[in-house]
Order: structure tokens, then sequence, then C-alpha cells
């Protein structure tokens, strides 16, 4: 009985995790999306190129992959709620800095390092913590917690256009800014390392089957190093860091782009919103599904959908057209990073899958920076997006093609 009890008391707060990782998500990944938002204020209140604008958010994305390799083994060692905390206060710094950016310089310092190092702490720890309560509904609570970033991104780019519309952008930034500090500073105390830690034992221990083999294929827990020696970690980095290119390309370009086939700002803001709130459907959607069918399979019918996207608006000029995309590419890309999680988890165990995923987070965030610059540099050569999108479709159908060699393995196998 008394066993019981605490198993349903490990179960709840499993829930509580889900939670508030759900809400650090949100206002975190909505923030750093609304940068499509403040994409056009800034080009013309400063005069830069739109290559020079999108690429403070290349440096963004290259800073957080790097600081995602200590943020990972921070994670390991002195689990989310500090690791947490710190990022929230560096949030409220990093956007309070950029409320008083006056030059190219600082604006690079204050989103290319300070919310580099912020954001690095979020998804890492994040996506490590609720594996860590989950087993049997690992993709499922994963998509959860990430579908936060859907909300998010449903959410925060809207409120930036109204502020902007109401007050500026500094004062905008300045907002966003208190905003992060409170909520994920708050949230973060809810955060708990592990079941294990606590005394407690992980969530669907008794529910979890080996009708696919998904909690048979790692028979012992890789070490950081162990890892990267296989050649399944370098084929994963490469195919995650191809879909980094073309998310973050259409994340930063989409709003802009959107304007320049005639909609309103207050319509162009609301595709990155439509993206969002179907992020949520497909986050939560298609997780549970990969719990029952296996994340790889998933993962390359996903990736090969989403290529499909691509190809599609690059050649859209209606706002229907813009609008179906924004709804199918939300969907589909809301169920593929909670697949990276559980995928990794699969092939390589928990012991240090902080530190796994911060690495990998890595190899992505070069595939991220690289995306909105290039992208922006094709467009500035171009005068149109139709070929820098086609590449994106071709690197994603390319990541599609990866996947169908990642295979099982052990840890016994190199050591």
């Amino acid at each position: 009985m008394q066993a019981d009890h605490g198993r349903r008391a490990n179960c709840c707060y499993a829930y509580i995790v889900v939670a508030a990782s759900f809400c650090v998500m949100a206002v975190s990944a909505g923030a750093n999306y609304s940068f499509a938002v403040f994409f056009e204020p800034l080009q013309e209140h400063f005069g830069w190129s739109r290559a020079i604008t999108s690429g403070a958010f290349s440096v963004f994305l290259i800073g957080h992959g790097v600081f995602s390799v200590g943020s990972g083994r921070l994670s390991d060692k002195l689990g989310p709620r500090l690791v947490i905390s710190i990022s929230g206060l560096l949030f409220g710094f990093g956007f309070l800095m950029m409320s008083r950016v006056d030059s190219i310089g600082q604006f690079y310092i204050s989103y290319g390092i300070v919310l580099a190092a912020a954001w690095s702490a979020v998804p890492v720890t994040i996506m490590s913590t609720v594996a860590r309560w989950f087993r049997a509904r690992r993709g499922l609570m994963t998509g959860i917690a990430m579908a936060g970033t859907g909300v998010g991104t449903m959410m925060m780019p809207p409120l930036a256009n109204w502020l902007i519309y109401q007050t500026d952008w500094r004062t905008s930034y300045a907002a966003f800014g208190l905003i992060l500090a409170v909520v994920i500073v708050l949230a973060a105390q809810f955060l708990k390392r592990s079941p294990s830690v606590e005394g407690l034992h992980l969530s669907g221990d008794k529910e979890a089957t080996d009708k696919r083999g998904t909690y048979t294929l790692t028979r012992s827990d890789f070490s950081i190093s162990e890892a990267i020696h296989t050649k399944q970690f370098w084929l994963l980095s490469i195919a995650f860091a191809s879909f980094g290119y073309t998310l973050q390309s259409v994340m930063v370009h989409v709003v802009i782009h959107s304007r320049g086939l005639g909609l309103s700002p207050s319509n162009a803001a609301s595709v990155i919103a439509i993206v969002g709130g179907f992020g949520v459907a497909g986050r939560i959607c298609l997780g549970g599904f990969a719990d029952r069918q296996g994340s790889k399979m998933m993962l390359t019918v996903l990736l090969a959908m989403l290529s499909l996207c691509l190809f599609w608006i690059a050649f859209a000029s209606r706002f229907w057209a813009i609008y179906t995309f924004a709804v199918v590419f939300g969907f589909i890309y809301g169920g593929v990073l909670p697949l990276l999680t559980t995928w990794i988890a699969e092939l390589f165990g928990l012991r240090t899958l902080g530190a796994i995923l911060g690495v990998m987070l890595l190899f992505i965030a070069l595939g991220n920076a690289a995306g909105p610059i290039l992208t922006g540099h094709g467009f500035d050569v171009l005068g149109s997006y139709t070929i820098p999108f086609v590449v994106c479709g071709g690197l994603v159908a390319m990541a599609a093609l990866l996947t169908i060699f990642v295979k099982p393995l052990s840890a016994d196998l190199v050591r």
C-alpha cells in the first residue's frame, strides 16, 4: 500500500516537472522566435541589410550550440533547478541589453552571446530532465514539454508585434526581459533532476514493454566519449544540422517573405503564430504516436514530408498557400524535435543524456546558424526566396535519407 502511494506521488510530481518545463519552453522559445517580428523594425531603424540583420540570429545560434556543450554537462551535475534559474536571469539581462542597442557590435553581443548563453541551458536541460522522469510515455511527455515552444511561438510574436505598435521596439525588448526573468525563475523552482535522485521510481516502469524493442536497444548507458565515437551519433548530427538549417531559415525569413507577397504586418506575424499553434499539436500527437510506432520510422517520414513543404513555400505566391504551408510545416516540425531526445535516449541511455544532447546541439546549431544568414544572402543576391527555400527542401530530404542508416547499438560494441 505504501509503495503504491509512493508510486502515485511520483507520477504526480513527474507531471509537475512536465508542466514547469512547458512554461520555460513557452516563454523562452517564443521570445527567440519573435526575432522575425523585430526584424523589420531593426532593419528600418539602423538601415542594415537583411544578411547583416539575420546574421545576429546566426551568431546567436552558434553561441547557443557552443554553450550547450557546457550547459548539458552542468545539467547532469548540478540539476535543472539551478541551471534554469540562471538561464532566466540571463534572459532578463540580455533583453534589457537589446533595448539599449545602438550599434551592430552591441546587437551581436547582446543576441549572440548573452541571449545565446541563456537559451543554451533550456532545451538540453528540459529534454534530458523530462526523459529521466518517464519511460513508457517518454515520447508523449517530451512532446508535451516541447509543445511549450509552439504555444510560445503562437503567443509571443503577436505580443511583440502589439508592443511594438503600442510603444516601440526598445520598450518591447525591455518588457520581454522582465517577463522571461520572472516566469523562468519561478518555473525552475519546480524542476528536479530525476526520480532516482529523489528516491522515487521512473514513471512508467511497470508499463514499459518490449513490443518494439524500445527499451532493449541500449543494454548499457554510453559515456559521452563512447557516444561520439559511433557513426550513429554523426549521422544524426548531420541530419539534424540540415533540419536546423531549414527550420531557422523559415522562422527568421517567413514573416518578411510574407510581407513581400503582400500580407499586412499583423497577418505576416500571424504566419509564425500558426506555425507555433500547429507545432503544439504536432509535438503532442506525433510524440505519443512515436511511443507506439518507433522514433526512427516516424522521424524519417516526418523529414521527408518536411522537404515537400519547403518545395511548396519556394513557389507559393498566394495568401492561402502561405497559410497552408504554416499549418502543415508547423505540425510536422513540431513532431521532429521531441523525437531527437527519445531516439538519443533509446540509442545511448540516460546516464550522460544531457551531455550527449549538448554536444549534438552544437552541430545542430551550426546548421541553425548557417540557415538564416545564407538564406538572407540568397535573397540579397537573387531578389527572391525561391532558390534559398529549394535548397532548404533538398537538405531536409538528405536528412531523411541519413536517418535510414542509423541502426541500434550497444555500448559493449565501443568498449
